[in-house]
């Protein structure tokens, strides 16, 4: 079966996605690209042609185009202020929706749109493109396997000075909101633990390019007494680390440490008895499945199988909406300068 997808939402993120369809058989066999929606005509016809979207409907009323087309699917890659209408439209349409990051704007939103695709009996999901990297994966792999014992933090650094220009430089909260939300639910996937409550501060250092927020330090508490930290910037020139942040997993027998990249190194107590014990290395294992290892492509692809089958989605609204609550929690902590409990 061929879907009819409108896509809404015609910024760079788009042509990620673009990407990902278009250079994945599974998908592009899958999907018919039937429309484009921007409030700018100009900007979705350009989207379509450098894309070769040459029978897709152009125009910039999202519930026109969804009629026209009689869509399957909607593809949802607005800004977050933009989302929940645009997610209302393509639900009441009978649409299955996928969203790209954050699920809504605010919780009271969020926990709408979850409770409108309920009814509508639709697949709501949200593109978390980084957990459905190789890394990720193995970290999740090595605690199943009780590589370090049982899980007792995760510790994660991520320092960056990327210059988007755009609508990112004058966001607020925009560390929190536009970045840090990966690496929050990719904690939350790896630990697979329910989180509870966060203390945060947030500052927008000297020499800042973005207007709010692009520096943020939190510690979480997790169900199972597991904590996780993470410190981040957004406008720190210099040395960085990678886009996946840098992972230190500790577990009740020895630590994980992943750059983010490639390199992982593991090691476990050794049997010395001094004040130092000492380690042994032990192996993270390489083998997990590679189709959960292609970024946006294992999103779209688990999207696809979860309409076929009726099995949700791990990335499901339902579910997402405690990875926003971690940063909803961390922006209202900020703000009230005290910990504050999370709950989704």
């Amino acid at each position: 079966m061929t879907f009819n997808a409108v896509l809404c939402g015609c910024g760079a993120m788009a042509k990620g996605w673009l990407r990902a369809i278009q250079s994945t058989p599974e998908i592009a066999g899958a999907i018919r690209i039937a429309g484009v929606v921007d409030l700018n005509e100009n900007t979705a016809r350009a989207l379509a042609e450098e894309f070769a979207l040459t029978d897709a409907v152009i125009g910039t009323d999202l519930r026109e185009v969804l009629a026209e087309t009689k869509a399957d699917i909607l593809f949802d890659i607005v800004i977050p202020q933009a989302r929940f209408a645009v997610v209302e439209a393509g639900l009441e349409a009978g649409c299955h929706v996928l969203s790209e990051k954050p699920l809504a704007a605010s919780m009271e939103e969020a926990a709408t749109l979850v409770e409108l695709a309920k009814k509508a009996g639709k697949i709501h999901a949200v593109v978390q493109n980084r957990r459905f990297v190789a890394g990720i994966r193995r970290l999740r792999r090595a605690l199943e396997d009780g590589v370090i014992g049982d899980l007792t933090a995760i510790h994660c650094d991520f320092f960056l000075g990327p210059h988007f220009g755009g609508f990112r430089e004058e966001m607020k909260n925009v560390l929190l909101l536009d970045m840090a939300i990966h690496t929050f639910d990719a904690a939350r996937f790896v630990a697979n633990e329910k989180p509870l409550s966060v203390f945060c501060v947030e500052k927008n250092p000297a020499g800042s390019w973005y207007a709010h927020g692009a520096s943020a330090n939190a510690i979480f508490e997790f169900s199972n007494d597991v904590v996780f930290t993470y410190r981040g910037s957004w406008c720190a020139e210099g040395e960085r680390t990678s886009w996946e942040a840098r992972w230190r997993l500790i577990g009740s027998k020895g630590m994980i440490v992943w750059d983010g990249e490639d390199n992982f190194s593991a090691s476990v107590a050794g049997d010395d008895q001094g004040l130092l014990r000492g380690f042994k290395t032990v192996n993270v294992s390489e083998e997990v499945s590679e189709k959960d290892t292609r970024g946006h492509a294992s999103v779209i692809l688990s999207f696809l199988e979860s309409i076929r089958t009726g099995e949700m989605p791990e990335t499901a609204s339902f579910d997402n909406i405690n990875s926003l609550a971690m940063v909803i929690g961390a922006i209202e902590s900020a703000r009230l300068g005290q910990r504050v409990s999370i709950a989704a």
